[in-house]
This record gives C-alpha cells, structure tokens and sequence, in this order.
C-alpha cells in the first residue's frame, strides 16, 4: 500500500473525539474538495506487515484508516491482519466507495450524492459527518441510517472559521437529531 503518513494522536472529531488512536493516511483520493485540507497525493509502499511493526511502538490499539480516501487501497485482507493483531479499526471515508468487510468503526463524510450512498451503504453506518458552511441554509437529509449524525463547520485551513462555526450551532440547536462536530485536533494544535 502507499501510505502518506503514520501518526499517533487523539481523534479529533465525532462521536471517538479524544480517544487515542493510530492513524494510517492512505495516499490517493479520486475527489477534488476545495475544502481540503490534508497532504495525500504523497506517500511510500509499504507492505501490511511493515505497517504492523511500524504502529506497535504505539500503545493505544485502534487504528483510523484515513486519507484522501482509503477506500482505494484498503482490502479485506489488510483489515483481518490488523484484527489479528489485535487492533480495533475505524474508517474515514468519502462515501464514494462501498466498504465490503465489517469495521469496528464506519464513519462516512460524504462527498457525493445521496444515491451513491444508499447504493454503496444500504445497511447504514456508524457516523455521517458532513462538513458545513454557512452557505447551506439547513441540515443535511441523509437518504442512509446513522447512529450518530455530525455537522463540522469548515475551516480556513487550520483555524477555525467562527462564521460557519456559529451557523452549524444554530443549525445543531434547531434540529437536535444533529450533532456538531468541530475539527478539535487543530483548536489542540495536533496532527
């Protein structure tokens, strides 16, 4: 697999927000956001094994694949090895790509249509996390299940954009099925 990068810190965002966790960056995304804020076009092949040794000097034991999007390199087999190393597994994906083996995890920040979305996850996920402007005047409407639903106002890179942060809240109040989800790990200042 390419691998952009290999850090040990807290989620920042969602419903794991604060727990400790290694995340593996797989490099490659086949979506352009404007919004983007992350270096993933970069990267070294490293073989499953090698990705093991390296995140056993870390002692926590979940594992966020993340990306870009790591639906393009990531495979039944990788997740089992994992799982046989006794790690916990998470995702972050753009929802463009179905995810064909069971996660402890399955987090969907979606990036594309809502019927891409029931097609590649008709038994739901774990978390939807919409990123949110203060363009858009309502919540999202989500056509699959979730168990916990976020919106995450937009950053300006690495700071926060208090205009969007203050339109999600108004919209998390009006509508208390919605939960907001701020980037935390950059108000932190961590990876």
């Amino acid at each position: 697999m390419k691998i952009n990068e290999i850090f040990y810190s807290l989620q920042g965002e969602g419903e794991r927000v604060g727990q400790a966790s290694i995340f593996i960056r797989l490099a490659g995304c086949d979506l352009a956001c404007g919004f983007c804020d992350t270096e993933f076009a970069s990267g070294s092949e490293m073989t499953t094994q090698e990705i093991i040794a390296h995140v056993q000097q870390y002692p926590a034991k979940w594992i966020t694949w993340t990306g870009g999007e790591p639906m393009l390199q990531l495979t039944k087999d990788t997740i089992e090895a994992f799982r046989s190393a006794g790690y916990s597994q998470s995702i972050e994906t753009n929802g463009g790509h179905p995810v064909p083996f069971k996660l402890d995890w399955l987090v969907v920040s979606p990036k594309v249509a809502e019927h891409v979305m029931v097609r590649n996850f008709p038994d739901g996920v774990d978390e939807l996390r919409y990123a949110w402007h203060s363009g858009k005047m309502s919540v999202p409407a989500p056509s699959v299940f979730a168990k916990s639903k976020f919106i995450s106002p937009i950053c300006d890179g690495n700071s926060l954009n208090v205009k969007n942060l203050k339109h999600c809240i108004e919209l998390c109040k009006s509508n208390p099925e919605w939960k907001l989800s701020v980037q935390q790990h950059k108000i932190w200042n961590i990876l």
